[in-house]
């Protein structure tokens, strides 16, 4: 935020921008091009990596218009709470979006095994359809869908990027803590920490895929677990990354001196969405890998 404070009953309205057309199309080209990758189209890799050039390109620009008008001193604490309320939803929707990921995963354990298996409402079901199928879990589904596969122990490369991401928490709380109480080489030093546990855990996560697609035939295509399970953690592994991008530019703004002790919200803004993902690894951890 802005080193200057300019007059409190002025609300700053910035002048009109082409960004959100722009990152429009990006996002369109990105997911049209995603969309087409995973139903193996033959262009649906470089359409995907061409979205997500533009969209880097226009988070970059638009971004960098933000930070110039925060540093000109054009932003009151009227805005600031606009930001505040504006990432207070964005982390909401978040929260809907892997709930209804989480909704998809008990809906399947807690119903639609059951009834395939034959309980309740599945009698028929089960008869008709699938005779003798065992509702256990983890399964690949009535049929077999993507073969035999193993598991991933949850004690193993899950649990110790469990540990990363809580000690991550843990660094970003200090890193805070010094930019309140004016320490810049503190600052600097635990959110550059941050950012490195960040990456180790995104680099364990390929490792973990790297193993369960070449030595456990545990793939996207392996029926109903497979698909939970890597719609999951692929979103969250997702989230890791651009958290970590947000602290990385948190470190660079902070290296030049943007944030002051009462003025830093876009460092607040990236540490609610670090914590976010913190929590939602742990509700993974326990239902995707424990249970």
């Amino acid at each position: 935020m802005a080193h200057n404070t300019p007059d409190a009953n002025v609300y700053f309205v910035p002048s009109q921008s082409r960004w959100p057309f722009v990152g429009s199309i990006s996002m369109l080209v990105l997911m049209v091009g995603v969309a087409s990758w995973l139903n193996d189209a033959s262009w649906g890799r470089w359409t995907f990596f061409i979205g997500l050039a533009m969209l880097v390109f226009t988070l970059f620009l638009w971004f960098g218009d933000v930070i110039r008008e925060s540093v000109g001193g054009n932003y009151n604490r009227q805005v600031d709470g606009s930001f505040r309320m504006g990432m207070v939803w964005f982390i909401f929707s978040e929260v809907m979006f892997f709930g209804a990921f989480f909704g998809a995963l008990f809906y399947t354990r807690v119903y639609g095994l059951a009834w395939l298996g034959g309980e309740g409402h599945g009698v028929a079901t089960n008869e008709i359809l699938w005779d003798g199928y065992s509702a256990a879990w983890p399964t690949n589904g009535p049929g077999g869908i993507g073969g035999m596969f193993q598991t991933i122990p949850a004690w193993g490369l899950p649990l110790v990027n469990t540990l990363i991401l809580l000690t991550s928490g843990a660094t970003l709380t200090i890193a805070h803590h010094a930019l309140k109480a004016g320490n810049r080489r503190q600052l600097l030093i635990w959110l550059g920490a941050t950012v490195l546990l960040g990456c180790v855990f995104l680099f364990f996560q390929a490792e973990e895929y790297m193993h369960a697609y070449g030595e456990l035939n545990l793939t996207l295509g392996s029926g109903i677990y497979g698909s939970t399970f890597f719609m999951l953690t692929g979103f969250h592994g997702a989230h890791v990354l651009l958290g970590t991008i947000m602290l990385i530019v948190m470190w660079l703004r902070s290296a030049k001196g943007h944030f002051t002790r009462d003025n830093h919200f876009g460092f607040e803004a990236a540490a609610w969405y670090w914590h976010f993902v913190d929590v939602v690894w742990l509700m993974l951890f326990l239902f995707v890998y424990v249970l």
